[in-house]
This record gives C-alpha cells, sequence and structure tokens, in this order.
C-alpha cells in the first residue's frame, strides 16, 4: 500500500508539474507569436502608405523632418524599418490578372513564385494571414486589388527556436522535478508509512489477545450451558462470536493489505473455482426466494491463491445474499476480457446508492443507509477484505449502480 502511496504522490506531482509547464509554454509561446504577427501588422501599415513600394525603384519619400515621419509611423517603432524590410506588392484586377508587381525591394521570389503567393493570397478569405515565411495585406483601391507580402522569415525563425527551446527546457524541467520527487517521495511519505505500519500492528496484536479471552468466555459459556441453557448465556454466545468473526476479518484484512509481495500464489483453474464457490451459496439463495444466475465461461486460468479467491468469493456472494431483498435477482458472471478475468456479481437492492456512498464502499466499517445497516449484522468490512484481495492479486474492483435498483460488483484478475 505504502508503495502504490508512492507511486501515486509521484505521478500526480508529475502530471501537475507537467500540466503547469505545458500551461505556461502555451501562454509564452502564444504571446510571442501575437508579437510576431503584430509587429508584421505594423510594417505592413508602414510600407501601405503613399510612396511605398516605392515605382521605378525609387528610394522612399524622405520626410522633410522627424515630425512628418511620426505621421505614419506606430510608437516604439524604428524610422530604418521602412528601409530594412524584405517586401513585394502587386495589384490585381478584378478578373484576377495582376496588373502592377513590384519585385524590386527582395530578391528570393522571381514571377513564378510570386504568382504562387498572388493565386493563395487571393483564395484566402482573410484580409490579413501567413503564407509560408510571408505575411500579406489585401486593400482594394482604384486598380483593383493591392496585395503586400512581407517576409517575416526572420521574426517567424526567431519564434520557431523559442518554441523549440522552451519546449525543451519544459521537459527537461519535468523530467528534473521527476528524478526529485523519486529520490523525495520516501520522506515525504514516511510519517505515513509509520502510521500505517503502528496501525497494522495494533490490529494484528490486538486481535490475537483479544482471541484468547473469546476463546476463555466461550468455553465459560460452554460449562454453564451444562446447567441448562439461558437467553442470557445465548446472548454472550452470540455477542462472542460475533466479535470473534470481527477480530479474524480485522486480521485477515491486516494480512492481505501487506501480502501483495508475500502471497503465495498458484496457477489456479478460476472457473472451476469460482462454479464450485457460487454453487456454495445457491441454497442460502433459494431460501430467500432469489432468482440465482450463474454464468462461467470455462478454462479461465490465473495466478494466485486459492484459499484467498475462494474468501473473495464468499465475501461478495455473501454481501449480494444479505442484501437482495425477497424475491430479487442475483446474478453471477465469469468471462475473459484480453488479458484479465472479469468477475461479476449483479443484485437487486431496494434503494439506489448514491454517488458519495459509491465513492467510500470499499472502506472500513462504512454503511449505507440503504443497503448496508446494522440490522443485517454485517460489520462494514467485507467489501474492504475484497479490495484487500484482488489489490493483492493486481488486480482491480469497483462498485456502481444501474436505475432500477441493480448493485454491481466487478472485479478484475489478470490471466495466465
Amino acid at each position: 500500500m505504502i508503495n502504490r502511496l508512492k507511486k501515486k504522490f509521484v505521478a500526480l506531482a508529475t502530471v501537475f508539474m507537467f500540466v503547469l509547464m505545458a500551461v505556461l509554454l502555451l501562454i509564452m509561446n502564444t504571446v510571442n507569436y501575437y508579437r510576431v504577427v503584430s509587429e508584421s501588422n505594423s510594417v505592413l501599415d508602414v510600407i501601405s502608405q503613399p510612396g511605398v513600394p516605392f515605382p521605378d525603384g525609387n528610394r522612399p519619400p524622405e520626410p522633410k523632418d522627424t515630425k512628418d515621419m511620426k505621421d505614419f509611423m506606430p510608437p516604439g517603432m524604428s524610422p530604418e524599418v521602412p528601409y530594412e524590410s524584405r517586401f513585394f506588392a502587386v495589384t490585381v484586377s478584378d478578373d484576377g490578372e495582376t496588373v502592377q508587381s513590384d519585385l524590386s525591394r527582395i530578391v528570393s521570389v522571381d514571377d513564378s513564385s510570386a504568382q504562387e503567393y498572388i493565386d493563395k493570397a487571393l483564395k484566402s478569405k482573410k484580409d490579413r494571414g501567413f503564407i509560408g515565411d510571408f505575411r500579406f495585406s489585401k486593400m482594394n483601391d482604384e486598380n483593383g486589388t493591392r496585395i503586400l507580402f512581407l517576409d517575416c522569415g526572420r521574426m517567424l525563425d526567431s519564434f520557431r527556436n523559442f518554441l523549440w527551446i522552451s519546449i525543451a527546457v519544459g521537459l527537461l524541467g519535468c523530467i528534473i522535478v521527476f528524478i526529485a520527487f523519486m529520490l523525495t517521495a520516501g520522506r515525504l511519505v514516511s510519517p505515513i508509512a509509520e502510521s500505517y505500519e503502528k496501525q497494522k500492528r495494533f490490529i494484528s496484536d490486538a486481535g490475537h489477545e483479544i482471541k484468547t479471552p473469546l476463546t476463555i468466555i466461550n468455553a465459560n459459556v460452554d460449562l454453564l450451558e451444562l446447567d441448562g441453557e439461558k437467553e442470557e448465556l445465548s446472548d454472550i454466545r452470540q455477542q462472542t462470536e460475533r466479535l470473534t468473526d470481527l477480530t479474524n476479518k480485522l486480521v485477515f484484512l491486516s494480512k492481505m493489505e501487506e501480502a501483495e509481495h508475500t502471497l503465495q500464489k498458484i496457477d489456479m483453474p478460476l472457473s472451476d473455482i469460482v462454479t464450485e464457490a457460487a454453487n456454495s451459496f445457491r441454497a442460502p439463495a433459494l431460501s430467500r426466494s432469489l432468482n440465482y444466475e450463474i454464468k462461467v465461461e470455462p478454462g479461465i486460468t490465473v495466478n494466485g491463491s486459492p484459499d484467498a479467491v475462494r474468501q473473495l468469493l464468499s465475501v461478495l456472494l455473501e454481501n449480494a445474499v444479505k442484501y437482495t431483498p425477497d424475491g430479487g435477482d442475483l446474478n453471477l458472471s465469469l468471462s475473459s476480457h484480453r488479458k484479465t478475468a472479469v468477475l461479476t456479481v449483479v443484485n437487486t437492492i431496494k434503494d439506489n446508492i448514491n454517488d458519495k456512498d459509491l465513492q467510500h464502499i470499499f472502506d472500513r466499517f462504512y454503511r449505507t443507509d440503504a443497503s448496508r445497516n446494522s440490522q443485517t449484522g454485517g460489520h462494514g468490512i467485507g467489501l474492504s477484505i475484497a479490495k484487500a484481495i484482488v489489490d493483492a492479486h493486481g488486480g482491480n474492483i469497483t462498485a456502481s449502480t444501474k436505475t432500477g435498483g441493480e448493485f454491481i460488483i466487478t472485479a478484475t484478475l489478470p490471466k495466465l
């Protein structure tokens, strides 16, 4: 149990760290991408001013003073941007013919490749967007549609480099955190482990200590009954037997919770064991007028403890018979699903069990008002034993309900 707790702690901490890192990377790279988009849009706004691009290869019109330059330069942008930017421009008529083009400001694009960019821009429903490393901007003027293509290769390369570097750093950080959690998990859960070991030791020691006085009490009751049975003596025997049963179950549960690596397991015919155990409960089921149905797929074999599995079946069937109303349905089935054997017990209950109760159905001494009240004579520990047995075999057990008053226990065990 402690090992599982360590694994869960490390897994949850690592997942949390991974999610946190992923969110941070997503935010940073999203902001970085929109910065690229914003800067490229600002450049497009500048070079779309009258006189830019520059007909006949002329340089951009020089402003008379810095005040004129500020009239069409956005805040924070260098006046050198129009001179440094690589772009080309075309004007396309309404019928798709290129009326005018200016490729003087770029050397990586010729007429044929420019036409490919033009066709893709015209097909796009957006006024602005990316085509490869170029960001385009479409504007309508008196001659048709004017399209500017800005080379954003450097900005996009910077964005991509930052993206891959941030991902690499994030993964490295997750690995380092995972290793750190692996090294410190033992110390972090050591108080819980110590408390759990003390609890198990107490239950085991107390169980053995209680057995002796209970045996003596029963022996004295036997002697007193030689003089004649009395109601008081019957009550004493009933309560001592009940306490003995509870003690034995607590000791068994304590052993099973630490039996995952010490349980003696053999290859056993699970189908035969389930059939044998199910048939032994046919008489109690019929005495309650239950509709008892058994479906067992033959030939299923698992590696486990036959005695522990018989105890599992006894707990599940005893629980089902006890809490099924007279005349109700009780079904037990065993089937093979891929690499697991699936054991299912379904029984009718008077009232549905809510989700809150289902979350604690395998807790020790937990009861629901609908199906596990103390009038049945149980201790509320049976399903805890069932879970401990399944866990010790490396399986899984779940509880669920269906509308209409059905309680379903499903246990899976790994097959050979």
